[in-house]
């Protein structure tokens, strides 16, 4: 029996999960007990059950269930059932936002305000994160990304890595992008913008990508670029990073950073354990 424990951030998507596994054909159970588990299994795994696909929703919400989950887990696996745990965070900011939208209390807020809730939560289930199988931040997830991931990990069975890099180029001219973790200022390279036949074009196009790649200090940057996330990316996976944003800056976004970005993109494609995105946040702005 594929038996998948959803657990997490309160607030991070659990029951959004949920019923994307469900309607990918797995048994949905919500808020069971961690002291139930096993117990529930043996019911399911019994002749003459059909089930084969289990998905069972875990949180903060049931007293205990978090210090015992570990051991149900262990538990599992020597049952001799292919046991993940599909753990889902998302930033303390996007945490707020969605608790205040949605005018709810966090489970462990208690007389306290939002903020030491999530703390308090944050610190408990640090033991359950290092346990975990996959690990989807959803801070920034749109619903069908977040479901293109769900059905990447579980129904396609595809690689999953616990940490994704978004690549993004965006203008200095609309700010710097929020969420952004390493900012790269490409504005010492030749700006496509003042050469009449390439103003209009962007760094998809292949006339404004040979402009900026042609400069012996284009080559060099992305080198080194390369060679520090090289360095980055063990170092951020060890101590348990799960999303990553590199963006790259011009000063509007739509040559010099759409073709540095590209590049990178592309360079880094060679490494299959991380997972990658890219996206130009500018390019089409102004």
């Amino acid at each position: 029996m594929r038996i998948v424990i959803i657990t997490g951030m309160s607030g991070s998507g659990k029951r959004t999960g949920m019923k994307m596994l469900e309607d990918i054909g797995f048994y949905c159970i919500d808020n069971l007990p961690a002291s139930l588990v096993d117990k529930f299994v043996e019911l399911l795994a019994q002749p003459g059950n059909e089930y084969d696909k289990v998905a069972l929703g875990i949180d903060i919400r049931t007293a205990g269930s978090m210090k015992n989950l570990a051991q149900v887990i262990k538990s599992l696996k020597s049952s001799g059932h292919e046991t993940e745990v599909l753990f889902l965070e998302a930033s303390d900011k996007t945490l707020i936002r969605r608790y205040k939208e949605t005018r709810r209390l966090h489970p462990l807020a208690g007389e306290g305000t939002i903020e030491d809730g999530i703390k308090k939560e944050r610190e408990e289930l640090k033991p359950i994160r290092k346990q975990a199988t996959y690990i989807i931040d959803t801070s920034n997830l749109l619903v069908r990304d977040f479901k293109a991931e769900v059905d990447s990990i579980f129904r396609k069975n595809e690689k999953y890595s616990n940490l994704n890099i978004n690549i993004v180029s965006f203008g200095f001219k609309y700010g710097i992008p929020a969420d952004a973790d390493l900012v790269l200022d490409v504005r010492f390279l030749p700006n496509p913008f003042y050469i009449d036949e390439l103003k209009n074009k962007t760094g998809l196009d292949k006339e404004v990508r040979d402009y900026v790649c042609q400069f012996e200090e284009t080559g060099r940057f992305l080198d080194k670029l390369e060679d520090m996330l090289d360095f980055l990316i063990p170092n951020y996976v060890k101590e348990g990073k799960s999303n990553l944003v590199v963006a790259i800056g011009c000063t509007g976004g739509k040559h010099r950073s759409v073709t540095l970005a590209s590049a990178l993109y592309d360079r880094m494609q060679k490494r299959t354990d991380i997972g990658f995105k890219l996206s130009h946040r500018d390019i089409t702005a102004g």
